[in-house]
């Protein structure tokens, strides 16, 4: 079963990696806008949900974000993360930096213990404003599923030029400020084996999050149903194998089964 998020606000829910999370989409609630097309997203192909609706304004965002915020602090939870994901690539909103800045200035005023994510599949990051408003939120949560352009263009489908390298140099220009988040899965895809386990994966990415140094990478696998039915779930034992190469390079990982 297909996820599509309501817009703009959703949840909170309970998120594996992050706790209670109240949910941000900029995105329209009837359909998926993204500049990847993975075949394990939970939101389903891009051509299969084609949004009708526009975004999202800023001043909607805003008007419904203060107003959830102050029903949570009438009646709870209080929420420990605002995190910006949803149906698509938060990023890809016009607004996205402006949309922060009123994020950041209602986290402070009605919760200010909480943290404000940002899920991104990376592909603006070389948009200057976008960089700089990523740089601003608590926990700048990465993309980066292999270092493998062939790779990528398989799984994670982008719909515009990519540059594995420039996205690591972008990465790098966050010197440590950024959360590297990786899929690991196994399958196949199109007759074609997509298991990204394997040293022959892994062991270049790791050179890659040596190389941009984040604070730390939270590696994760499937977790709900996937557009493409021939996708398998890494292992517990093999998620846990690669978070100890992470820590062996004295960064913090995280894995989520």
């Amino acid at each position: 079963m297909t996820v599509i998020f309501p817009s703009p606000i959703f949840g909170p829910v309970h998120s594996r990696r992050l706790g209670v999370s109240l949910g941000i989409n900029l995105l329209p609630a009837d359909g998926k806008v993204c500049s990847f097309d993975c075949i394990y997203c939970e939101c389903g192909y891009n051509a299969e949900h084609r949004a009708k609706t526009p975004l999202p304004t800023r001043e909607e965002v805003r008007k419904a974000l203060e107003e959830k915020l102050k029903d949570m602090q009438i009646n709870g939870p209080a929420p420990d993360v605002l995190t910006f994901a949803g149906n698509g690539e938060p990023t890809a909103h016009p607004k996205f930096p402006e949309i922060i800045e009123d994020t950041l200035q209602l986290r402070d005023t009605y919760f200010p213990e909480a943290k404000v994510s940002v899920l991104s599949n990376s592909t603006f990051i070389t948009r200057p404003a976008v960089f700089d408003a990523l740089n601003k939120v608590d926990n700048n949560i990465l993309k980066l599923d292999t270092v493998d352009e062939g790779y990528i263009r398989l799984v994670d489908r982008p719909n515009g030029s990519y540059s594995v390298r420039r996205m690591i140099d972008k990465m790098k220009a966050y010197q440590g400020n950024c959360i590297i988040q990786t899929m690991f899965l196994k399958g196949s895809y199109q007759g074609k084996d997509v298991d990204n386990t394997s040293d022959t994966y892994v062991l270049p990415w790791l050179e890659a999050i040596k190389e941009i140094a984040p604070r730390q990478v939270m590696i994760y696998t499937i977790d709900r149903e996937t557009p493409d039915h021939d996708l398998e779930k890494a292992t517990p034992q093999e998620l846990d194998r690669i978070v100890d190469l992470i820590k062996q390079s004295g960064i913090s990982a995280t894995a989520s089964y």
